[in-house]
């Protein structure tokens, strides 16, 4: 397969731009964004949509998280990434599997038809997890394009992927709330830097490899500057494969937890990375155990 987004190699930065669109199928896949807020995700690369999820709702996912964060059996499996230097969990894999209740999260159908809809076809999941910032500790997550990686690293033919991140906790400008670059999803940045063997061991602590120089993110901020997501528990970010975003280490005394899943299309199945590397664990990326997503039944 002919590789259109060439990073990581024997080249100096560059920007390339978007081959595929952002919105599939015209948005009438599925009905999930009203034609306003789908236009506002098309030209932004992202779009918050308050109050999704209730109190009690918000309330069962944050008991399970935290329980699985202090669960020894989780915290010794391959899934569970510390910080660097020290015990402290950064992120959770696989929690649509491990979890009970976050088994269901990413078949509610308030996430998967905005996810149907924006890709134009079903649905799986590549990858979940939840990531976990405490007051105090919670370090900080660098500028990248997920697609960079995933491209990379795990072999995504194209940006046909949509990240979803469900809110936990207040987000607020003290406890490192996402940010995103609006308009940056219309241009791959090509990184610098040979990516080493098993490179999932360091950058899922901390992401040096594959990261955007800073010439290309201040080119990609001047117009639209940077967004920081300021939002209430039960709220949910969707944000494109490819827009650029980042998070702030967590100086404050409240937590920023939140749980995050990729909807990857079942037409951009997995292929071998673009590397030449072995391809990362199943746990980071789904390419064996695919299972195309049916919504559940949701009682109001």
């Amino acid at each position: 397969m002919r590789d259109f987004y060439v990073s990581r190699r024997d080249r100096a930065a560059a920007l390339i731009a978007r081959r595929e669109p952002v919105v599939y199928e015209g948005g009438e896949y599925a009905d999930g964004l009203s034609p306003d807020r789908l236009q506002q995700y098309e030209q932004n690369g992202f779009i918050v949509l308050e109050n999704v999820f209730d109190a009690d709702e918000v309330s069962i996912l944050r008991e399970e998280v935290e329980a699985m964060s202090r669960d020894p059996d989780i915290r010794a499996r391959p899934e569970a990434v510390r910080e660097r230097g020290g015990e402290a969990l950064r992120s959770i894999f696989r929690v649509h599997e491990l979890g009970k209740h976050l088994a269901e999260l990413p078949r509610n159908p308030r996430l998967l038809d905005v996810a149907r809809q924006i890709l134009g076809s079903e649905v799986y999941i590549h990858q979940s997890r939840a990531n976990i910032k405490p007051g105090f500790r919670g370090k900080e997550f660098y500028w990248h394009s997920d697609f960079e990686t995933w491209h990379v690293e795990d072999g995504m033919p194209a940006m046909r992927a949509v990240s979803c991140s469900v809110l936990l906790n207040d987000n607020n400008t003290c406890n490192g709330p996402l940010m995103l670059i609006p308009g940056s999803h219309r241009q791959f940045v090509a990184c610098v830097g040979e990516t080493p063997e098993d490179n999932y061991l360091k950058s899922l602590r901390k992401q040096e490899i594959g990261v955007p120089d800073e010439c290309s993110l201040r080119l990609l901020s001047e117009d639209a500057g940077v967004t920081p997501v300021i939002a209430s528990p039960g709220s949910v970010i969707f944000f494109d494969c490819n827009t650029l975003h980042s998070s702030a280490a967590n100086l404050s005394p409240w937590p920023r937890n939140n749980v995050f899943m990729v909807y990857n299309s079942v037409q951009n199945m997995l292929v071998e990375p673009f590397h030449g590397m072995a391809p990362r664990p199943e746990h980071i990326a789904a390419r064996e155990h695919v299972q195309t997503l049916s919504p559940i039944a949701v009682h109001s």
